[in-house]
C-alpha cells in the first residue's frame, strides 16, 4: 500500500543519514582520514539511496496523471455504477450508434475524426459522457497550473452530474453544451482556476438569467426551441476559457457543433446561433472559423453602445431606412413610377399610369381602424396638394408592419453603428483583428437589414369600388417572396387582377357596355383613357398603352360585331356621320396620344348599310357603289340622310377672382373642375390667362420690385411692370 511504501522510504532515508554521519575508525579504534570517511560512508549511503530511489520511483509511476482515455474509466468508476444488465449495454450501444450516424450523415459539419471507426469505441468507453468533454478538460484545462487532471476532472464532473440529476435532465449523453454553467457549484469549479474577471463574462455572455444567449433564444423561437445560443455559449466557454492567453485561441465552428448537436437535430440551427451570438455578445471573439471568449470587451461593445445611442436619434434611422428603400425601389416592376416616402400629397403626381406610393416608418400599418398608413392612403387618394386628385385609379400603397418595425429599427441601428466603427478604425486605434471583426460585423448587419426590410414592408393597400354607386373599399394584402418590394407588389396586384398589364378586347367591350362608357353611340379614345385612370370601379391599367393594345387587337377581330367595336377618325355633327369608319381590320392607334373614336358596332353597321346598301350582304363594293356609279345625292343636297340639326355650344369663357392668400388652392380647383373637363374634349383648344392687379398705397420696396420683375421674366410673363404715380 501507499502507507507501507512511505514507511519503507522513511527507514531508508534514515539509514542514509546514519551511514553518512558514521565516524571513520579502524579496528584498533584509531581515527581514519577525512577521505577514507567519505569513501566508506559514500558506499553505504549510495546503496541506501538506490533502495530509496526504487521505492519512490514506484510511487511516482503509479501517480502519473491520467490520460483522456484513462479518465473515461476513472470518472465512470467513481461517479457511476457499473453496467451489469443487458438492457444497459444495449442502450449504450444504441446511443453511440445514433451519434456516429449523425456525424456520418452530416460529415461537413463535424471534425474529420468523428468519421473514424475508433470514435464509436470512444463513445462507448466514455458513456454517458461525450468524449469531447474529456478532450477539452484533459487537453485545455489541464494546461492551467492549478488544475489537477484527475482530481480536478472528478470534482467538476461530480458537480455537473449532480446538477443535471437534480434538474431531471434526460439527455442521451453529457455534451459540453449540457454543462450547467449557471449552477453556482459548477461555475465555481470552472472559475476557481481562472482570474476573477471571468465571472462577469459568464453572467453577461455565457449562462445566467440575464445573459445575452438566453435573451436571443427567447426572442427567436426557432433557436429557443433548442436553447441553441445557450448551448453554443457553454461549448465555446469550455473550450476557450483556459486557452485565452494561448497563441491559437478558441474552437473551430465544427468542433463547436460537435459539442452541441444531438441526434435528430440540424447543425444549421447551431450555426445560426453561433452567427447571432458573434454579432451580439460583448466578450465573444471571432477570427475566420474560430471563436472564443475573452475577459476584454470586443468592438462589439463599442458598436452596441453606439447602436443604443441611436435610439435618441430617430431621424438618422428614418433617413437610413429611406436610403435602403430608394435603392430597393429602383426596380419598379409593372409600375410606371414609384414614390418613396412622400412628405405631402403634392409629392405624388396626378398622371394616368399606375404608380406605387411607399410610406415611411412614421406611417405603419396595423390591422385596426386606426392604421396611420390607411389614413394617409385615404388622404393621398382624395387630394393632390390643395386640389382634388383626378386620376385616382392609378394608385396603390405600400406600408410597413408596425410590429416588424422594431426588428428593422434594431438592424438599421446596428448597421449604422458598425459602419461608424469601420469608418473610424484609425481614430479608435483598432488592432488589425478588430478592424477585420468590424468589417465582418458590418457585412453581417447589412445582410440583416436586407432580410428585414421586405419582412417589414409587407402591407399592400389598394382602393377598390364594386360599381359606380358603391362606396370605396380598402383591401390589404400581405406580400411575400424574394423579389424587390415594387416587383412583389405588382405581381400580387396582377395575380388578383387589380393591375392589368394585358387587356383583352372582349373585356374592354364588356366594360363599355356594362357601365356604360359610351357617350351615346361612340366614345373618344382619349376620353376612355381618362375614364380608366379616374374611376375605381374600372380595371386599373398599367398605363394607356395597355388600352391602346386592347383597342388595336379588338379592331382586328373578324367577330367585331359581337366582341369589339368599330373605329372612326372623327364624327361630323353636320352630317351625323363618322369619318374614316373602319371595322374588322388592323388600325394603328398610337400609345402616346391616342386619337380617334370607338363606335358601337350596330351604329357603325347602320352607317355602312346606308352608305353602301350591299355592304351588309358581304359583297365587295367599288368606290362608286354596286355598279361602279356613285349614288345620286338625296333631295336637299345632302350626301346622306341627316337628322334634324340642333345648335350646340362651341365656345366658353369665364373669369374668377381668387383669394390672394390661397391662389394655389383656388387655381388648382379651377384647373381640375373646369379646365380639365374642357381640355378633355377632342379637338378643344383651351387658353387660360392669369391676370394680376395689385395696388400698394405705401409703395413697393426696391427689393420686392427686383424680385417680382426677375421672377416674371423667369416665368415668361407676356406683360408685366410696375407703375409710378
Amino acid at each position: 500500500s501507499f502507507a507501507q511504501v512511505l514507511t519503507e522510504s522513511a527507514k531508508l532515508a534514515k539509514q542514509c543519514l546514519l551511514v553518512i554521519s558514521l565516524p571513520a575508525s579502524d579496528t584498533t579504534g584509531s581515527p581514519h582520514t577525512q577521505t577514507d570517511d567519505i569513501e566508506v560512508g559514500g558506499e553505504r549511503g549510495r546503496a541506501a539511496l538506490d533502495r530509496l530511489r526504487n521505492a519512490v520511483g514506484r510511487v511516482e509511476s503509479s501517480w502519473r496523471p491520467a490520460s483522456a482515455e484513462e479518465g473515461f474509466e476513472i470518472v465512470r468508476r467513481r461517479l457511476f455504477e457499473p453496467l451489469v444488465e443487458q438492457a444497459q449495454f444495449v442502450a449504450r450501444d444504441s446511443t453511440a450508434k445514433a451519434f456516429v450516424d449523425l456525424y456520418q450523415t452530416q460529415q461537413q459539419e463535424f471534425p474529420a475524426e468523428c468519421r473514424d471507426s475508433d470514435y464509436e469505441k470512444r463513445l462507448k468507453a466514455a458513456y454517458p459522457i461525450h468524449p469531447e468533454v474529456f478532450d477539452r478538460l484533459y487537453n485545455d484545462w489541464s494546461t492551467l497550473v492549478k488544475f489537477q487532471r484527475t482530481r480536478g476532472v472528478l470534482r467538476l464532473m461530480a458537480a455537473v452530474i449532480h446538477s443535471l440529476w437534480e434538474k431531471g435532465d434526460r439527455g442521451p449523453m453529457i455534451l459540453p453544451s449540457h454543462i450547467p454553467i449557471d449552477d453556482p457549484r459548477v461555475q465555481f469549479e470552472l472559475t476557481r482556476y481562472l482570474s476573477d474577471n471571468w465571472v462577469p463574462v459568464i453572467e453577461k455572455d455565457v449562462d445566467g438569467p440575464n445573459s445575452i444567449p438566453l435573451r436571443i433564444d427567447a426572442e427567436t423561437p426557432n433557436l429557443g426551441k433548442y436553447s441553441a445560443c445557450r448551448r453554443v455559449a457553454r461549448t465555446v466557454y469550455l473550450g476557450s476559457a483556459p486557452t485565452a492567453q494561448a497563441a491559437n485561441k478558441g474552437l473551430e465552428d465544427r468542433r463547436i457543433k460537435l459539442g452541441c448537436v444531438l441526434p435528430g437535430e440540424s447543425a444549421a440551427i447551431f450555426g445560426d446561433a453561433l452567427r447571432r451570438l458573434s454579432t451580439a455578445a460583448t466578450f465573444f471573439y471571432q477570427d475566420s472559423a474560430r471563436y472564443w471568449y475573452s475577459t476584454q470587451p470586443t468592438v462589439t461593445k463599442l458598436a452596441a453602445d453606439r447602436a443604443d445611442q441611436l435610439k435618441n436619434n430617430p431621424d438618422a434611422v428614418a433617413e437610413e431606412v429611406g436610403k435602403w428603400l430608394r435603392t430597393d425601389l429602383r426596380k419598379t416592376g409593372d409600375f410606371n413610377r414609384v414614390h418613396p416616402l412622400p412628405r405631402a400629397t403634392g409629392d405624388v403626381t396626378d398622371d394616368r399610369d399606375a404608380r406605387l406610393v411607399v410610406f415611411g416608418i412614421d406611417q405603419p400599418h396595423t390591422k385596426d381602424a386606426t392604421s396611420p398608413a390607411l389614413a394617409a392612403a385615404k388622404e393621398f387618394l382624395q387630394n393632390r396638394g390643395s386640389a382634388p386628385r383626378v386620376y385616382r385609379n392609378t394608385l396603390a400603397f405600400l406600408a410597413a408592419d408596425k410590429m416588424r418595425l422594431q426588428d428593422l429599427d434594431e438592424a438599421i441601428r446596428r448597421y449604422l453603428a458598425w459602419s461608424s466603427v469601420v469608418d473610424e478604425a484609425e481614430a479608435l486605434d483598432l488592432t488589425p483583428h478588430q478592424q477585420k471583426q468590424a468589417v465582418t460585423q458590418k457585412e453581417s448587419a447589412k445582410s440583416a437589414v436586407e432580410a428585414r426590410l421586405p419582412e417589414t414592408y409587407q402591407w399592400l393597400i389598394v382602393p377598390t369600388q364594386a360599381n359606380p354607386q358603391a362606396g370605396i373599399e380598402w383591401q390589404t394584402f400581405r406580400l411575400s417572396g424574394q423579389d424587390a418590394l415594387a416587383v412583389r407588389a405588382s405581381k400580387r396586384l396582377r395575380n388578383d387582377e387589380l393591375l392589368i398589364a394585358n387587356f383583352a378586347a372582349s373585356r374592354l367591350r364588356l366594360e363599355l357596355d356594362q357601365i356604360p362608357l359610351w357617350r351615346e353611340n361612340h366614345v373618344a379614345i382619349q376620353q376612355l383613357a381618362e375614364d380608366f385612370a379616374r374611376y375605381l370601379y374600372l380595371p386599373r391599367l398599367r398605363d394607356s398603352g395597355v388600352l391602346t393594345d386592347a383597342i388595336r387587337s379588338g379592331l382586328g377581330l373578324l367577330t367585331w360585331e359581337q366582341d369589339s367595336f368599330a373605329y372612326a377618325e372623327s364624327y361630323d355633327e353636320t352630317t351625323s356621320r363618322y369619318r374614316g369608319l373602319q371595322m374588322g381590320k388592323q388600325v394603328w392607334v398610337t400609345d402616346d396620344s391616342p386619337t380617334g373614336l370607338l363606335v358601337k358596332p350596330e351604329t357603325a353597321k347602320s352607317q355602312l348599310v346606308v352608305e353602301s346598301p350591299a355592304a351588309g350582304s358581304g359583297i365587295p363594293q367599288s368606290p362608286g357603289g354596286p355598279s361602279g356609279v356613285r349614288p345620286a345625292p338625296a333631295p336637299g343636297g345632302g350626301g346622306a340622310p341627316t337628322q334634324a340639326q340642333v345648335p350646340v355650344s362651341k365656345r366658353f369663357h369665364g373669369s374668377a377672382t381668387l383669394d390672394p392668400t390661397r391662389v394655389g388652392r383656388d387655381a388648382g380647383r379651377i384647373a381640375d373642375e373646369v379646365v380639365a373637363h374642357l381640355s378633355g374634349i377632342l379637338g378643344a383648344k383651351v387658353r387660360v390667362t392669369l391676370e394680376i392687379e395689385a395696388e400698394i398705397p405705401s409703395g413697393v420696396p426696391d427689393n420686392v420690385v427686383r424680385t417680382v420683375t426677375e421672377n416674371c421674366r423667369t416665368l415668361k410673363f407676356t406683360d408685366q411692370g410696375f407703375e409710378k404715380e
